[in-house]
């Protein structure tokens, strides 16, 4: 089996559990009655739900562009999207438990990198023949 298959098969694996994550924890954040979201977190339990859209949505455009082969462009911005909320995450866990907590959030974050790098577009002009600059290209990203 050629290397750009199992490669293309791996980030697919852990596209579909990294979306799983999301769409639980997404999930969660918004069936949990706001009440017990305020004892669980120090933010605003409005925040925490925002957050949950936010997940599920990355999870949706981690899996979904690829499943449809269309705007497969927004794969790897959905994965910086979620990035982020993790960058968040092991601040957050950093601040209010420990640095050893915060190692699967960084996980998480290093692998929703990995999957971003992998699935950026080719470098391509524009549909309307205007090149964009190299860092704002999208194209099918496979």
């Amino acid at each position: 089996m050629p290397d750009t298959t199992r490669h293309n098969r791996a980030l697919w694996i852990t596209q579909g559990l990294v979306a799983a994550l999301f769409l639980f924890a997404g999930g969660v954040k918004l069936a949990t009655p706001p009440a017990a979201l305020a004892k669980m977190t120090p933010f605003a339990p409005l925040f925490i739900q925002f957050i949950g859209v936010c997940e599920i949505a990355g999870a949706l455009g981690l899996i979904l562009p690829g499943v449809f082969r269309v705007r497969t462009g927004l794969t790897p911005l959905a994965a910086l999207g979620l990035a982020i909320i993790m960058l968040g995450a092991v601040v957050t866990t950093v601040v209010t438990m420990s640095a050893a907590a915060a190692i699967f959030p960084a996980v998480v974050g290093a692998a929703l990198v990995i999957i971003a790098r992998s699935r950026r577009p080719a470098a391509s002009p524009s549909r309307d023949g205007i090149p964009f600059p190299a860092s704002l290209r999208v194209s099918g990203g496979r």
